[in-house]
């Protein structure tokens, strides 16, 4: 009997082994034949994902992967496709509006040589003509601003932008450019305000750019601040520097906050403008924010105003990582 047990026992440990070593078996084919085709194809989709849109799939067989894998590389030969004419669709579209801005500098120094011209003599001229005369050069100073505008955002389009930075003190920045637009918003009867508390307010910066991002949101402040005041706020620490415009005017919808940086949109176009704006300056803010490597946000709602607020790293080349030394908005209150 004790044999007999013995023998029955070392049967089982065998059987035993052999069924480990054939599931064992089971489940390399398994990896081998299913989940390895699986991850090859998740590999492919990250890379494609990546722009590496030459990566395709290896066929074998007829079985069901294989009819994945011609479906995979089919999907990816119409993706780049459709991505390469869109890259050249994008391509000439940019090259036109670059060439079209420069052809039309040509004549329109002409065009604003003879309105000077007109300008100058207006009062010589009967009434109607001299508001024709002044209406002339108005409206050539604007198309002036609009074709800079437009060359400057093909550059954008086309990679041709760099920034020379120095260190710079913003808070001076800021108060050139309230200085710069100080006697507009007299005009409308906004009052600004410049709230500066303290902090590291030099920092590695394109002046230009920032003087122009300025001019944009200080405008947009004028123009939309129902003759309330206009508060600049100016914050920093030791890796950021923020600039916020808060006005206390008409304000915006989501719908419109949503749109606000696209490109020639406007959230009231019938609404008269004292700074000349092109429908560009904010679309031209947020791509001289972004190569600063910085951020251009926003916070309306309708009747409480809205407020812009510029984060630019202190250094050159930095990350902008963390929290806005400013928030979004500022302040809580309305101002008087």
């Amino acid at each position: 009997m004790q044999q007999t047990l013995d023998f029955v026992q070392g049967i089982l440990i065998a059987a035993g082994m052999a069924l480990v070593l054939l599931f064992g078996g089971v489940a390399y084919l398994v990896v081998r034949l299913v989940v390895g085709p699986v991850r090859v194809a998740a590999n492919a989709s990250e890379k494609l994902a990546a722009g590496q849109l030459e990566e395709r799939l290896p066929v074998k067989g007829q079985d069901e992967l294989a009819t994945l894998a011609r479906s995979f590389n089919r999907m990816a030969d119409s993706l780049q496709r459709q991505i390469r004419q869109l890259a050249d669709l994008s391509r000439v579209q940019q090259r036109f509006v670059s060439d079209v801005s420069h052809e039309l500098r040509t004549p329109l120094t002409t065009i604003r040589l003879a309105g000077d011209v007109l300008y100058d003599q207006r009062e010589d001229f009967p009434p109607p003509t001299a508001r024709t005369a002044e209406l002339l050069h108005t409206q050539i100073g604007r198309f002036e601003l609009m074709l800079a505008d437009l060359l400057e955002m093909s550059r954008y389009d086309a990679g041709a932008v760099d920034l020379e930075t120095d260190p710079t003190n913003v808070v001076r920045l800021v108060e050139e450019s309230i200085a710069a637009v100080e006697p507009l918003a007299h005009g409308k009867g906004s009052e600004i305000r410049l709230v500066a508390p303290g902090g590291y307010f030099e920092a590695d910066i394109d002046a230009r750019r920032v003087r122009r991002i300025m001019q944009n949101l200080l405008g947009n402040a004028i123009d939309h601040g129902e003759a309330k005041p206009i508060v600049v706020y100016v914050d920093s620490d030791e890796r950021a520097v923020a600039i916020a415009v808060r006005d206390y005017g008409v304000g915006m919808s989501p719908a419109d906050v949503d749109r606000v940086f696209d490109r020639f949109w406007r959230a009231d176009p019938s609404r008269q403008r004292t700074t000349g704006g092109t429908g560009l300056g904010l679309a031209i803010s947020l791509e001289d924010a972004a190569l600063h490597g910085g951020e251009l946000a926003v916070w309306s709602e309708l009747g409480e105003g809205s407020c812009f607020r510029l984060t630019l790293p202190r250094h050159s080349g930095d990350e902008l990582g963390g929290l806005s030394p400013l928030p979004l908005p500022p302040d809580t209150e309305v101002a008087a």
